[in-house]
This record gives structure tokens, C-alpha cells and sequence, in this order.
């Protein structure tokens, strides 16, 4: 039997998967015992198809026209964002063909309707390339992990991110002049904001909450927080203080709510998520039987992410059984809010040369019930004022913002406490 695949989108990732699907055509066939073969291609950029010697292959810029070829049984969607995609996606399940994609945005915002329509037309929806690229962290939690509860699960989504804040680590130097660099090399895109404010790893978070706990999650639940706020300053100190700074999400099981957020946050030089530099992504997951396991990979690029498209469509031509949901949702879970969550954090305080003010800021930190475990203070960091650095003990996030607006409101605050979660197993 002949699996016929369409590919919507001939740019940088649907380009990587017509290479793929070309190039590696005879080891496909050997290995799955059936014939793998792209069928079809839609562009409106008739250059980008032209780009690639397709023998054999439709060529068109209609998306319509893919989805209704009745040699094409895969439709893989790789143009982005939400709109047209989302109608692509709905009109190929209707049509009772199966689809793939790498939108990470769009099923952030609608995977819950696009995997109830894939369930009522009985196809599957796979997503292995919208979370991490090229490493399999859906595979793990869907089929690796599928006997066990997962307790809590820390990720490096964003290659951007962690590039810079590897440099920033590493080479001492300040956010703006890495992000320039980052920029000009390509390892961020032009303009940057989805990356450095944080949504594109909560695009991400939200795909695996929903997965990995098995509850409809609204995108617009999630806390939400970028690097822009990062200085060089905050980076020194944490590993003075034995910490590293990641953009992280981060997302634990509750009873009754679970957390799902983004931030940064400083995690132990000892963490193995401590270690993931540059460009690399990583996920971190403790589950209750096979307790902790990582995964770590190059988190985007044209050929990994493609790697993981074609997956997705490989497994689908081998599955010869029912159609897997694209989610198991089991009962509806609240996202716990932010101001509700308890944890450690660090706080650096800029602040007069003056005597007392230490005194003065730890005794609004107790009454408002945040109790510190480390301090120190360093000396000038500008002309008459000073930097002082503190950790907390465990501390709800309402108490400690509290505390912290009362502290900027002092006349001896020169600038907002700056404040960074601290990630502990």
C-alpha cells in the first residue's frame, strides 16, 4: 500500500520534510514495509516549489486542491500561524484525512477543537515537531510514559533564549548586546519579541499541560514572563550563589489545579538542566514510575523539526489500528494562579548607601510573612546606591508581592526590586 503525503508550505521547515520524504524515500520503504511518497505540494511562492526536482510530484498553489486529492492520505500543515492554517487543518480532518503539523501557536490557542474534530472524523492529529523540534517529547509522554502520572515537568523551549542567556552566563556580557548578535546570526528572528517576552515557549507549555495532564488548558491562563528584564548583574550574582539563570516552563500536577507558567527562573548549577547551553532545548520530566527522565535536542531548525514531521507521518502509515486522540482530556482542571504559588525566589534590591535600609526592607519582607535565607550586598552600583541580594525561603507569590510593592514604594528604593523564581525539585 502507498501512503501519499501533501505538503502545505514549501518554506523553511515544509521544505526540510520534501527533502526528507525525497531523499530518504528507499529507507522509509524498508524500514516501515510500505511506500511513503510525497504526492503533493502547495505554495502560493511557486519558487520555493521550484526549488526542489519533484519527479512525479503535484505541484500547485492550492491548499484546497491538496486536501482533496485523493492521493494524499497525510496533509502535513507548515505555513504558521492561525489563520489560513486553521481552516486548512479543519478541512483536511473533515475530509478524513489524517494531518500533521508544527503550528505551535494554533494549537496553543485551538488544540482542543481541532483534536475533537480529528476524534469525530476518526483520524489523528500529530504534533511531534510544535514542541521542541527534533526531540521526541510528545512520543515520550503519549507512548514512553503513557503508565505513568507525571508530577511535574521543567522545560528549555527556546533556543533564542537560552543562547542568550548562555552568553550572558558565560561571557559576561549585557542582554541588548547578545540580542543584536543573535539577531544578526540568526539564531533569533527579526523582530524577536514571541521569543525574548516568552510566548513562544508558552505556546509550547501549553501543548505539553495539556498533554501530560490530561485537562483542556486555556492559553490565556498561563503566566507569562520574558528575559528583557535579565541584566548581567542578576546573572553574576546567581552563580555567586550557585544558581544559573534558564528561561524555563514550568508545569506541575495538583489535585485540584495544576501550574503552567513561564519564566525565568535560577535552577541549581547541579540541575542537569543547568548544563543546556546556546541554542540547545531540553525537558525535564519526574513521573511516579520511571521518576526522572531528560530529553535534549536541537529545539528547531529546517531538518530537525522536519525530522520530526515525518515521524508523525511515518507513524501514522504503520499504525494500522483506530486512530489515536490527538489528547485525552480527563476531568477539567483550574490553572492554579500565579498568586497563589509557592516557592523560592531571588530579590535584588537597588537601593541608597544608606544605615538602616537593610533593617528597614527585612522588616516589611517578615511582616508580610517572606523569610529570607541568604543576603549579601554589594557595593555601589551607581553613584550612592547599592545593590542588595537576597534569597527567600519558601513564600506564596501574593505575599511576596506585597512586600515588594511596599519596598519600591520606600523614598530609598532607587529602582524595582527585581525579582526571579527559583526552580527546585
Amino acid at each position: 500500500m502507498n501512503i501519499g503525503v501533501g505538503v502545505i508550505g514549501a518554506g523553511t521547515v515544509g521544505g526540510g520534510v520534501i527533502e526528507t520524504l525525497t531523499k530518504n524515500t528507499d529507507l522509509i520503504e524498508a524500514r516501515m514495509g510500505k511506500a511513503v511518497r510525497l504526492a503533493h505540494v502547495a505554495d502560493l511562492d511557486a519558487s520555493l516549489i521550484a526549488s526542489f526536482n519533484l519527479k512525479g510530484v503535484v505541484e500547485s498553489s492550492d491548499a484546497a486542491a491538496l486536501i482533496n486529492d485523493p492521493n494524499v492520505h497525510v496533509v502535513c500543515e507548515l505555513i504558521g500561524g492561525i489563520k489560513p492554517a486553521k481552516q486548512f487543518i479543519l478541512s483536511a480532518l473533515q475530509a478524513k484525512k489524517h494531518v500533521v503539523t508544527a503550528n505551535k501557536m494554533l494549537l496553543a490557542y485551538h488544540g482542543a477543537e481541532l483534536a475533537h474534530a480529528a476524534s469525530d472524523n476518526g483520524v489523528e492529529l500529530r504534533y511531534e515537531a510544535a514542541v521542541a523540534g527534533g526531540i521526541p517529547i510528545i512520543k515520550a509522554l503519549r507512548e514512553g510514559l503513557a503508565a505513568n502520572h507525571v508530577q511535574h515537568v521543567y522545560g528549555i523551549l527556546n533556543g533564542t533564549c537560552n543562547y542568550i542567556l548562555s552568553r550572558m552566563t558565560y561571557e559576561s556580557l549585557e542582554f541588548d548586546d547578545v540580542l543584536k548578535q543573535a539577531v544578526a546570526l540568526g539564531f533569533a528572528e527579526d523582530p524577536p519579541d514571541l521569543d525574548i517576552e516568552g510566548a513562544d515557549t508558552a505556546h509550547k507549555c501549553q501543548i505539553i499541560a495539556s498533554l501530560a495532564f490530561g485537562t483542556e488548558v486555556d492559553y490565556d491562563d498561563l503566566h507569562v514572563e520574558g528575559i528583557t528584564a535579565i541584566t548581567h548583574a542578576d546573572v553574576a550574582y546567581a552563580r555567586e550563589l550557585g544558581y544559573i539563570i534558564k528561561l524555563m516552563a514550568v508545569l506541575r500536577a495538583g489535585d485540584e489545579a495544576i501550574e503552567a507558567c513561564v519564566h525565568p527562573a535560577l535552577i541549581p548549577e547541579s540541575h542537569l538542566l543547568a548544563a543546556v547551553r546556546n541554542e540547545f532545548n531540553a525537558v525535564y520530566v519526574q513521573s511516579d514510575i520511571a521518576d526522572a527522565t531528560l530529553y535534549y535536542g536541537r529545539g528547531a531548525g529546517r531538518l530537525p523539526t522536519a525530522s520530526a514531521v515525518v515521524a508523525d507521518v511515518l507513524d501514522i502509515a504503520r499504525n494500522e489500528g483506530p486512530a489515536q486522540p490527538a489528547f485525552v482530556y480527563g476531568t477539567r482542571k483550574r490553572v492554579l494562579p500565579m498568586s497563589e504559588s509557592v516557592g523560592r525566589y531571588y530579590l535584588r534590591l537597588t537601593t541608597l548607601d544608606r544605615p538602616g535600609i537593610l533593617g528597614e526592607a527585612c522588616t516589611i519582607l517578615g511582616r508580610c510573612g517572606v523569610s529570607i535565607s541568604t543576603c549579601m550586598q554589594h557595593e555601589e552600583h551607581a553613584p550612592d546606591s547599592v545593590h542588595i541580594v537576597m534569597m527567600t525561603h519558601g513564600t506564596k507569590e501574593a505575599e511576596l508581592q506585597a512586600a515588594i510593592a511596599e519596598i519600591n514604594a520606600l523614598e530609598t528604593t532607587r529602582e524595582p526590586t527585581h525579582v526571579i523564581r527559583v526552580l527546585e525539585d
